[in-house]
């Protein structure tokens, strides 16, 4: 019977890991009998992969010191999902690379698969509509890695920060998380410069470093939850609250995530937004299509009317 692939490239994972590793210890994690083990030890070995056996008490499996792995080793699936995937997160603006580069590790990953699935997956990378050059708004590889590890090692960061209006300052973060939205990369954390937690775009961040001394994460509030509420509240020109008769659950899928705060009242639920500009803000309400009070700022209520009267107009005009 034929081994599931699947099976025999978890258990090279594991060893991968390091350590000696009993059979017992294996087949539990695979969820295997401890024969079915050895016959897949015995199979990685005829692939040349270096396991090396110890017998006696202390005995089990493990690689060969030094040996390294070939770069990738993925079912069909996994190929597949990861070609697409750099793909989609280049399209989206989310890779610090070119296209160029999404096309070298494609290149990559097509040279250490078997032909037959290479083959097939050549026609796939060449259906794929690749940009010529990644989004303006991508951060460089060295400072999302970064603020990558300072987050998760609780270090705090020095860096060199440009405003949207280009004015530079520098100041020393606590970052919590590393969070994608929209096609951009933010940071959110503590701010030296103001005493308080902030939202940084990380392409408008200059140069990084990290610091020795470490701090504590105020709570372990979601990341992205964290996020949206801080592109939500960020100080603007205008700030709009509206009165809606619908639930929050309507509003939810209504208004885009970390566009506007939704907060369940008596009368039915109060939308927040800050925006520079208010001649949109119409159109999303009318996009709620529940009946609504505007709130503030009066200057809103023209802007209704002067897109009620368009609307009204375009639906009596002749074809």
């Amino acid at each position: 019977m034929a081994r599931p692939t699947g099976r025999v490239l978890a258990l090279l994972e594991i060893l991968q890991a390091g350590g000696i590793r009993t059979a017992a210890e294996l087949a539990g994690t695979l969820g295997v009998d401890e024969r079915t083990v050895r016959r897949d030890i015995e199979h990685l070995m005829e692939l040349d992969v270096p396991v090396r056996a110890r017998r006696g008490r202390h005995g089990g499996y493990r690689l060969a010191r030094g040996y390294r792995m070939p770069p990738l080793m993925l079912t069909d699936e996994e190929a597949v999902a990861l070609l697409v995937g750099v793909a989609a997160a280049d399209r989206a603006g989310l890779v610090p690379a070119t296209a160029a580069a999404v096309r070298t590790a494609a290149a990559k990953v097509r040279r250490v698969l078997p032909q037959r699935l290479g083959t097939r997956l050549d026609t796939l990378v060449d259906g794929v509509d690749l940009p010529v050059a990644a989004s303006q708004d991508v951060p460089e590889t060295a400072t999302l890695l970064l603020m990558a590890q300072a987050a998760r090692e609780r270090r705090a960061v020095a860096v060199d920060y440009r405003s949207a209006d280009g004015r530079r300052s520098e100041r020393t973060l606590h970052p919590y998380a590393v969070v994608a939205h929209a096609g951009r990369w933010y940071v959110t954390g503590a701010d030296s410069a103001r005493g308080e937690d902030r939202t940084f775009r990380l392409d408008r961040v200059v140069t990084a470093a990290l610091l020795p001394h470490t701090f504590r994460a105020p709570d372990e509030r979601d990341p992205r939850d964290r996020l949206l509420v801080a592109l939500a509240t960020a100080p603007r020109r205008h700030t709009v609250t509206v009165l809606v008769d619908a639930d929050p659950e309507h509003l939810a899928r209504r208004v885009p995530a970390g566009l506007a705060t939704i907060e369940p009242t008596e009368g039915g639920v109060r939308l927040r937004l800050q925006v520079e500009e208010l001649g949109w803000v119409p159109s999303l309400l009318a996009w709620i299509d529940r009946p609504f009070v505007v709130e503030e700022p009066e200057a809103l209520r023209d802007h209704v009317r002067a897109l009620a009267t368009r609307l009204v107009h375009a639906a009596d005009r002749a074809g």
